[in-house]
């Protein structure tokens, strides 16, 4: 098992070089004797996510609420047990976990880990919006995936088998790496309550809604940066709106025509001589040409002669 063997060639640490070499992306952790404490830790970079080999022989770790306080940790974690066994409790929940098994961690909350003795893990950094925005839903920390599903296999063998280091793929590959560790872990961890994703999801589709109408006047944005600057695949997106029988592209077109003919109305009401041209331009559209025609399939007419307030489209209203 490879994990096994690469963290046995690193060196044993005592309880503070332990505590020291987790602490930047893992938080503080104390066990119950630190004196008779020894310990290993070797960084990763797995599929762009940070991760670190670790191991220790304490009966029992814990990350204290004090903990928490001082070191300002801020994200989720998955722990994948690699040898041993250990009992994982967070937010008073108690679960096992033997070899392949996988917990899902919160690091802004306590955490005990009891163990029978030289336990080794492998722990995949997961940040905190990202996470959420994939899974459609917020987890609840010390849930346990198995090794005995289909999903459990996939991701133990995934995260135990991918290349290690920044550069050991192109950028365009990691990404879709990473994608696939957020499906998977979506498939271990999605709650029985399906009301309870959608609640989720509805929240950041309105955070999307809300981002587009604030970003609209940009002409170089585009469902892929929509998607970049919310933190989610461009696959999610799509799901998204496809949800709610549209695509990112049409709402984006449709939130600028209709402040288009917002402005065209307020510029005939006012007898403005601000050109048509300008309007378009300043709603984000690149070309005069493609604006009046998706003007004129949107309002059955030229913008020219639009005289009327323009209808709110359900998409926007949502």
């Amino acid at each position: 098992m490879r994990p096994s063997t690469d963290l046995l060639s690193t060196p044993e640490l005592n309880y503070e070089q332990w505590r020291d070499a987790l602490r930047p992306n893992w938080g503080l952790y104390t066990p119950d004797d630190p004196k008779a404490f020894s310990g290993r830790e070797s960084s990763l970079n797995i599929c762009g996510f940070n991760a670190s080999d670790i191991g220790n022989n304490a009966r029992r770790c814990e990350r204290t609420q004090r903990d928490v306080r001082v070191d300002g940790v801020d994200h989720w974690y998955a722990a994948f047990q690699i040898t041993g066994r250990s009992t994982v409790i967070q937010n008073d929940r108690s679960v096992t976990l033997a070899v392949g098994d996988v917990a899902l961690i919160d690091c802004t909350r306590p955490i005990a880990y009891v163990n029978e003795g030289h336990e080794q893990w492998r722990c995949l950094q997961l940040p905190r919006q990202p996470l959420i925005s994939h899974l459609g839903f917020e987890p609840q920390g010390g849930i346990v995936g198995r090794l005995g599903t289909h999903a459990g296999r996939l991701l133990y063998q995934l995260v135990l088998d991918a290349p290690e280091g920044e550069n050991s793929m192109p950028a365009s590959a990691r990404a879709y790496m990473q994608l696939a560790v957020y499906d998977l872990l979506g498939a271990l961890f999605a709650p029985a309550d399906r009301t309870l994703v959608s609640f989720h999801a509805d929240k950041l589709f309105n955070r999307i809604c809300d981002l587009i109408r604030y970003r609209f006047a940009d002409p170089d944005l585009g469902p892929c940066e929509v998607a970049a600057e919310m933190g989610i695949s461009l696959r999610y997106l799509q799901k998204l709106f496809s949800a709610h029988s549209s695509t990112c592209s049409n709402f984006i077109q449709s939130v600028r025509l209709d402040r288009a003919a917002r402005l065209i109305h307020r510029r005939e009401s006012l007898a403005a001589r601000q050109p048509l041209s300008e309007i378009a331009y300043a709603c984000g559209f690149a070309d005069y040409t493609y604006f009046a025609r998706s003007f004129r399939r949107r309002f059955g007419h030229t913008p020219g002669s639009h005289s009327g307030e323009p209808t709110q489209t359900l998409k926007q209203e949502s």
